[in-house]
């Protein structure tokens, strides 16, 4: 399955970019231009992960490696052939461990922003209290602010109801969800109990790294040691949250640009 994507820089070195749960390629936009701009070597590919955005819907039994397999198909329907460097925040990152497993000939590398290889504990998925909350929203409204009003009158964050809002599509004289809330959260139910810590502790696999935020929950101590004696090197950023690269920008291209 082809996703919807667009592309940044013109270089030769070919690099995806895949956002998080509930999110689109725009999320890392920011990132993805500073880094082409740092280092032109650089071209990037940031699709809508299948379900998101304006990417086809998902299929009932998705799962992390199905994703993978979609990110591969348009990889070669972009031109961007042979293996390449993976760069995943959240869901992203645990896709791009599934196509280290799923697709080894297209990893190059893997670089994990703010997420480790384990299930992750319901009550430490942000995402889960955004899609209850989601789930509870009408499926169309008459304007944006009234669906706005919705989601801050069940306890969603301003910046993170206006993130949210992003995924808003016109209707007619309204507005309606472009993603389909009932599948994603079939998804998120099957993809946060997955185990990807064999793509870490199998005997060879590509260059992984993690960096990590120190207000975020996602890395624990524990998952941060397991992956450094599975060979990957795990930073931390004292100050960032889980969006590492919203919270700290610099010092996420700064580590991306590190050897």
């Amino acid at each position: 399955m082809v996703l919807d994507s667009f592309q940044v820089g013109t270089g030769d070195v070919l690099t995806v970019m895949l956002h998080g749960f509930l999110g689109t390629g725009r999320n890392l936009r920011s990132l993805a231009v500073a880094w082409t701009k740092a280092d032109p070597r650089r071209r990037i590919l940031l699709p809508d992960l299948t379900g998101h955005g304006t990417s086809p819907a998902l299929h009932p039994d998705a799962d992390l490696a199905a994703l993978a397999r979609d990110v591969v198909d348009t990889l070669d329907a972009q031109g961007f052939t042979g293996a390449v460097d993976w760069v995943g925040h959240s869901l992203g990152g645990r896709v791009s461990l599934a196509a280290s497993l799923e697709s080894s000939e297209r990893v190059r590398s893997v670089a994990l922003l703010d997420i480790a290889p384990g299930p992750v504990p319901v009550n430490l998925s942000d995402s889960g209290y955004v899609l209850d909350i989601l789930l509870k929203a009408p499926p169309r409204a008459d304007s944006r602010k009234d669906l706005r009003a919705n989601l801050i009158g069940n306890g969603l964050s301003e910046p993170l109801t206006d993130w949210i809002l992003m995924n808003l599509t016109p209707d007619g004289d309204g507005v309606r969800w472009r993603f389909d809330r009932d599948a994603l959260l079939r998804l998120h139910r099957r993809v946060t109990g997955e185990d990807l810590w064999p793509a870490v502790e199998r005997p060879v696999h590509p260059p992984l790294r993690c960096i990590r935020g120190g207000r975020s929950r996602y890395v624990s101590d524990e998952s941060a040691q397991r992956l450094e004696d599975g060979g990957c090197p795990v930073a931390f950023l004292p100050d960032a949250g889980h969006f590492v690269h919203v919270d700290s920008p610099q010092d996420v291209l700064t580590w991306l640009m590190a050897p």
